[in-house]
């Protein structure tokens, strides 16, 4: 019988295609437990993709999203490496916990590689290969995003800038405001202060969604507020930027201003071009927010399909996470991801707010 893909429970641009499903069950590659199971209908058992049994004849395997879809199509579960294990923890996703502990735990250093893979217990390559599939990125991103976390943290703490970069484990400051613009979307010292220094001009609309508020520096749009009252949007933006300089200016970057008002009133506007962020983020928030970007108005991503769209379809939870940080409402737009099973999930703006947008889209 020729192989058959059956998954039921997954929409398709996040299910693995034959070959590449073929291709894990062939290999033993850990990193796809969980995302699905293979059935072999000579032995009427089914199997997690790293299973140690001998491989199947190709012909003989069917494809399940979940083990209870394979138990509903007469299979029973392998006995060597339990399938049906709900926990989903496969080793290799443990080791992965070990190194992200390991990484979370010595910030204040670069951590090769070889000495990460040693303390997980697995090889480099292996490492480096499935780190990047489950969170994300690269156990070498993650680290420098855990450092810059950090030093944000030293920052509005009231460390110096040298000292932030000291604790943080960078190597000197003047790779920090190399790469503060990517960071913070501000210097350093800019930051540490809040903000000051930092010169930020916002409008405010009302629309039928609500109030909205538009944000501006001289590089681009920094956040897009939505709230009941002016006092909503407003405080908003000033927890963000506590000590910047925040005026209200109904006419600068007039041209910027009114793109994003056009676009919060139709969806589906995109005269005016690509509009100007000023917003910082690590790679990996940066490629969700450019996917989520592409996201066409009126339809709906899960986190799963994001993630596999960037190449890393195990890091719903960061992926989510990069989607909790977005601040600017509707231009990368966020309200556009659900969970797997529909629902809406959590939205900054308020969940009604956000069914609000999706009905508007679809109508």
């Amino acid at each position: 019988m020729a192989t058959q893909l059956a998954y039921p429970h997954m929409s398709s641009p996040s299910r693995p295609t034959d070959s590449e499903a073929w291709r894990a069950v062939a290999e033993r590659d850990a990193t796809y437990d969980g995302s699905f199971v293979y059935a072999v209908e000579s032995t009427h058992v089914y199997c997690r993709p790293s299973c140690p049994s001998r491989r199947p004849l190709r012909e003989n395997v069917r494809f399940y999203s979940a083990a209870a879809d394979a138990e509903r199509a007469g299979f029973r579960a392998c006995k060597r490496c339990d399938p049906r294990d709900e926990r989903g923890e496969t080793e290799t996703e443990r080791a992965i916990e070990r190194a992200r502990a390991y990484l979370d735990s010595h910030t204040d250093r670069a951590v090769p590689l070889t000495e990460l893979a040693a303390n997980a217990g697995v090889s480099a390559s292996h490492l480096q290969r499935s780190f990047k599939r489950v969170v994300g990125v690269s156990p070498k991103e993650y680290q420098h995003a855990q450092r810059v976390r950090q030093f944000k943290s030293r920052l509005r703490a009231g460390d110096t800038v040298s000292r932030a970069t000291y604790e943080a484990g960078f190597g000197s400051s003047s790779r920090v405001y190399e790469r503060s613009d990517a960071m913070l979307g501000m210097t350093p010292a800019s930051f540490r202060r809040g903000g000051a220094g930092v010169l930020i001009r916002y409008t405010i609309a009302e629309l039928p969604i609500g109030r909205v508020l538009v944000a501006t520096t001289d590089r681009g749009v920094c956040a897009v507020e939505l709230g009941a009252t002016d006092a909503d949007v407003t405080r908003a933006l000033e927890v963000d930027f506590p000590n910047a300089t925040i005026e209200r200016s109904d006419d600068d970057h007039h041209r910027w201003v009114q793109s994003v008002l056009a676009r919060v009133r139709d969806p589906h506007h995109t005269r005016g071009g690509e509009i100007p962020l000023d917003v910082g983020g690590t790679a990996f928030q940066q490629q969700v927010w450019k996917a989520l970007q592409e996201i066409p108005a009126g339809e709906r991503r899960s986190y799963r399909e994001v993630a596999a769209a960037i190449g890393h379809p195990k890091a719903t939870r960061a992926v989510a996470r990069a989607c909790a940080t977005n601040r600017v409402a509707i231009v990368i737009p966020c309200h556009r991801v659900v969970r797997e099973d529909g629902e809406l999930a959590g939205y900054k703006w308020g969940v009604e707010r956000k069914q609000q947008l999706l009905d508007e889209e679809r109508g």
